[in-house]
């Protein structure tokens, strides 16, 4: 089978395209056909080592030292279940299914081995397999902390920065489905994509300053690493929370250390469970949430994937064709 890899930490030129054998699945296992898979942040990151303040050690130590130990990314992917292990049950061959196996990685390839029992359901039918194959990564993160993490509830005012990204565009989505009241802030060029996307209100992330508007919000949700928690907390409502997702190591260390803190702020890493997955798909076919898609690739324009992600001005998710 083919397969994208990288195998040294690096620029997005590192990545190769190359054959290794086909998987077979084991026990408890489905082999699937990958249709289609996205290039998002975290595969960014991994190639990159581009990661928060304080987690350069820590991350060469879980990943690999001097190279991935993984060399095949991939977060996400959509396909068809070709062949089952002994006991996998729960699907047949021919089901198109949707899978995350978030920090193992792999989806990078026409071939990924995935347990029956994780985190891997049937596509929904309101989805094409480009926006199934985009639903996971930003969906959990989204799901994770507005629901989990910041406990939201209907009514509540939330501020979304970075609404037309890949988590911002999800966040977006479900808070409104959960009963929240949104607004988004973006660059100006996609205001009508985070309207449609069902934000109430929309700021200029380059025009306006959000703690200047004398506008107040219960949930503040910074999904690119933009702003700082003191910066934040000055428009909270008395029970307000700020969502860091992409907090860098002295943040989290501050979220566990300080009373006002540890009271306010919410961090750490997002969920990778076959129920949000399930949750997920409930809302596509509701019509709640559609993943939103920058652009398209195929298989062997991996590296100008890359690239795109890497580039400002992306809204939404980098989608790879990996089988017609």
């Amino acid at each position: 089978m083919k397969v994208a890899t990288c195998r040294k930490y690096g620029a997005a030129s590192g990545v190769r395209i190359e054959s290794l054998p086909t998987p077979k699945p084991g026990p408890g296992e489905v082999l699937i056909r990958v249709l289609a898979t996205t290039v998002t942040v975290a595969d960014w990151r991994v190639r990159s080592l581009t990661v928060p303040r304080g987690f350069g050690l820590l991350t060469r130590a879980a990943l690999g030292w001097r190279a991935p130990r993984q060399p095949i990314m991939g977060t996400e992917f959509c396909g068809e279940i070709v062949a089952l292990g002994d006991g996998a049950q729960g699907f047949a061959r021919g089901d198109c299914v949707v899978g995350f196996s978030g920090a193992a990685m792999g989806c990078h390839a026409e071939f990924k081995v995935m347990s029956a029992a994780g985190a891997l359901i049937h596509k929904p039918t309101a989805l094409t397999v480009e926006e199934a194959a985009a639903m996971c990564f930003g969906g959990t993160a989204a799901l994770t902390f507005l629901q989990d993490k910041a406990g939201l509830q209907a009514g509540e005012r939330v501020l979304v920065l970075g609404a037309a990204g890949v988590v911002g565009s999800a966040a977006v989505q479900i808070a409104k489905a959960m009963g929240a009241e949104v607004t988004a802030q973006g660059a100006d060029q996609h205001w009508g994509v985070m309207k449609a996307l069902g934000a109430r209100r929309v700021i200029d992330r380059n025009a306006s300053d959000f703690t200047k508007l004398g506008q107040v919000w219960d949930v503040i949700f910074d999904t690119t690493g933009a702003v700082s928690f003191e910066q934040a907390r000055k428009v909270l409502g008395p029970e307000g929370r700020v969502l860091l997702l992409a907090a860098d190591l002295p943040q989290m260390l501050g979220a566990l250390c300080n009373p006002v803190r540890r009271q306010k702020l919410r961090v750490g890493p997002a969920r990778e469970r076959r129920e949000d997955l399930r949750a997920l798909a409930a809302m596509a076919e509701a019509g709640e949430y559609r993943p939103l898609i920058d652009s398209q690739f195929d298989f062997a324009q991996m590296v100008e994937a890359h690239r795109r992600v890497e580039q400002r001005g992306k809204a939404g998710s980098v989608v790879v064709a990996v089988a017609d």
